[in-house]
Parts: structure tokens; sequence; C-alpha cells
């Protein structure tokens, strides 16, 4: 009995010996490693001072400044940000007032045109004035592209005024001399050029000529002056056929604030001078300009458009004025030029062109004649303001000199 008594205690002895163990171990692996005995620490990076990197400094090697490489010029290249280009905005300029414009521009055409009157002046001081003197005095007028029957009129009426004159004083001839050429000119004939329609608003002008004759700047040119008697100008670019007819005369616009009507380049001249005159009644403007092309005057179909346009304009309103314009130095072409024209369109006013130039003077009698209507404008150089109104009085007192 004592021998079972003993083997229970030593059962029980063992189980609570190996339940100690298992728990112990248990124990053992739910603990934390313990931390290291001498655990590492790392200095934080010294404060960096002035001029220092922001970051360790490293052992390198380090250059003198005399072995630093400099920009030329010992300063630092600083690239300048890109400009930015600004649309440039047409200035509108403010045209010289047709006031007083021939006045200013009466010493140019002086020098030029002279020679007519002082040739006439020399020959009628001499002593005698026998039919060879009569004879130098024709050649001179008709060189002077006076024209026949006009130079014939002159020398009669000199000739008889000289015979009663008797007495001849260079002051008496030059009196008589511009009263003679004033009246061959014309002083009566209405030289106004008409841009106030009777009815309505606005009132048109169509200026028509040969090619080279400077029509499409004379275009320009007149509507500074109207400009500046304080009119408002719709510019119709109806000369489709020249290249760059529409930029350069939308050029003369915006220098003083006129609008341009134009086209596409070979389109129907017609159809852009109908638009412009829509356009300057719908805008209320006071003149509406017309450029046509530079035609030939050879060519009977460019004629025929002219005709074209001059009909379509008419289904808005009547035209106020069409203008021929003539270069001064062609002399008897110009007024071939002039016949043909005033056939197809109803020519009412001539401007004519370079007359500061080798132009004659009598070109103004010789056409005036020719068609009936009176010279309106003469263009007296390449200045944007040297188109003036003609004035019969101080033409001729340019002529025979002060």
């Amino acid at each position: 009995m004592e021998i079972v008594i003993l083997a229970v205690v030593i059962a029980v002895v063992v189980i609570g010996a190996l339940g100690g163990l298992v728990v112990g171990s248990r124990r053992k692996k739910q603990l934390p490693e313990p931390p290291p005995t001498t655990p590492d620490i790392t200095a934080p990076p010294a404060e960096p001072h002035v001029g220092d990197e922001a970051e360790t400094p490293r052992d390198e090697t380090r250059r003198t400044i005399e072995e630093v490489d400099l920009p030329d010029g010992g300063t630092a290249t600083v690239e300048e940000p890109p400009v930015v280009e600004e649309l440039e905005i047409p200035q509108i300029e403010v045209p010289e007032p047709t006031a007083g414009r021939l006045v200013r521009l009466r010493a140019r055409l002086s020098r030029s045109q002279n020679a007519l009157g002082k040739g006439l002046l020399t020959l009628l001081s001499r002593e005698h004035l026998d039919d060879d003197t009569w004879e130098e005095i024709e050649d001179t007028l008709l060189t002077a592209d006076v024209g026949v029957q006009p130079t014939q009129e002159l020398v009669e009426r000199l000739r008889e005024r000289v015979k009663v004159l008797g007495t001849r004083t260079p002051e008496e001839l030059r009196t008589l001399l511009r009263e003679e050429l004033i009246t061959l000119v014309g002083p009566d004939m209405d030289r106004e050029v008409k841009t106030e329609p009777a009815t309505s608003k606005p009132g048109i002008v169509m200026v028509v000529g040969v090619n080279g004759t400077g029509k499409t700047t004379t275009t320009g040119k007149l509507a500074r002056v109207l400009v500046a008697d304080g009119r408002s100008v719709v510019l119709g670019a109806a000369d489709t056929f020249r290249a760059a007819a529409a930029d350069q005369l939308q050029t003369w616009g915006e220098r003083v604030g006129a609008h341009t009507v134009r086209g596409p380049e070979g389109g129907d001249p017609a159809s852009v001078a109908f638009d412009a005159v829509k356009e300057g009644k719908e805008m209320g403007s006071d003149v509406v300009l017309i450029d046509t092309a530079g035609r030939l005057h050879a060519k009977t179909g460019l004629m025929d458009e002219l005709g074209k346009v001059k009909r379509v304009v008419e289904k808005h309103a009547p035209l106020d004025e069409v203008l021929l314009v003539l270069d001064a130095t062609t002399g008897q072409n110009g007024l071939i030029q002039a016949r043909v024209f005033a056939e197809v369109v109803n020519i009412t006013g001539i401007v004519l062109t370079k007359l500061d130039g080798t132009a004659k003077g009598g070109i103004v009698v010789a056409v005036q004649r020719e068609l009936g209507v009176p010279v309106k404008l003469i263009g007296l150089g390449e200045g944007a303001d040297d188109l003036a109104p003609f004035e019969p009085a101080a033409f001729v007192d340019a002529l025979i000199g002060e």
C-alpha cells in the first residue's frame, strides 16, 4: 500500500514539474528583447554659417578666386525677358486745311512752270513785234501744249491789244499777258468738287484714269482734303485688277480715319463699288470715293467694265462727280485718253497730276477745251497734302511770276 501511495506522489510531482516548464517557456516568448547595453547615437549636423552650402561639408579641393573663370567683363550676364510685341495702332493724322494750299505751293509751281510766262514776256518786250516775233509767240504756246485753236485766239487778242497800247512797259506787258491767260484758262467755270448731294447723303465721287497717272494716290489725297474740311469719308477699292491697289488705298484711309471697302483680288469691281455706297449710307458718311481700275484706254472690254461700275453705283443714287485723273506730263496723249473716257462716262471734272515736274502749263487750257469740263484739282508734288483746288488767277501768277 505504501508503495502505491509513493508512486502516486511521484507522478503528481512529475506532472507539476512538467506544467511549470511549459508556462515558463510561453512567458519567455512574449517578453521584448532587452535594449543594448551601449546604444549608437548619431550626432546632429553642425549648423551652417553664412556662405556655407545647405549640406554637410565635404572634404574637397578649393580654388582661389584667381583660378575661377569669370564671364567677359567680370559681371554676370542677366538674360532679359522676351519683349512682347504690341499691335501697332495706326496714328490718325490731321491733314492740312484746303484754304491756302495753292498759296503755299505757288513758289514750287513757279520754279518749274514759269518758262512759258517768261518766254512770252521776253518776246512781247521786243522793240519791234514783226510777223516773225508773233510766229515765235505761237510756237512758244504750242510747245507748252496750249493747243492750236486756243493759241490762235490768244495771239489775235494779244496783237490787237499791243497795237492799241502803243508803248509797252514791263509792268503793262505783264498785266496784259496775265489778263489774257486768265481769260484763256476760264475764270468763270465752276471748279467746285461736288460732294454734297441735293437729296441725301452720301455724296458719290468716282475717280477714273489710266495706269500710271496717280489715280489711287489722288483718291487718297482727296480723302485727306475732305477730312480736313470736316467730312466723313468711305473709300471703295474697286481697282481689283492691279496688285496691292486695295492695300494702297486702305493705307491712305487709315492715316485719316476713313473706312475702306474692298473685295478679293481679281473680283468684280462693280460689286465693290456697290458695297461701298451701301456701307456709306448705313454709316451715315458724307462722301464715298470710288477708285476704279487704271484701265488702258485702248482695251474696249475694260472700258465697258467701267461703264458697268457706273451703272451699278447709280442703282443706289446718281453720281455727284466723275473725276478724270490725267498726267500733266503726257501732253497730247493725255488728250486722247480724256476723249475716250468721256465717251464711256460723263466726266464732270479733271485732276491734273505731276504739274510740278516737266509738265507744261498749257495742258490746262487744252484739256478743258477738249472735254468742255473744268480742271478742278491739281497735284503739285509727292507729299500727302500736295493736292490743291485749281485757281486760275493763282495758276497764271505762278506761270508768269510775281
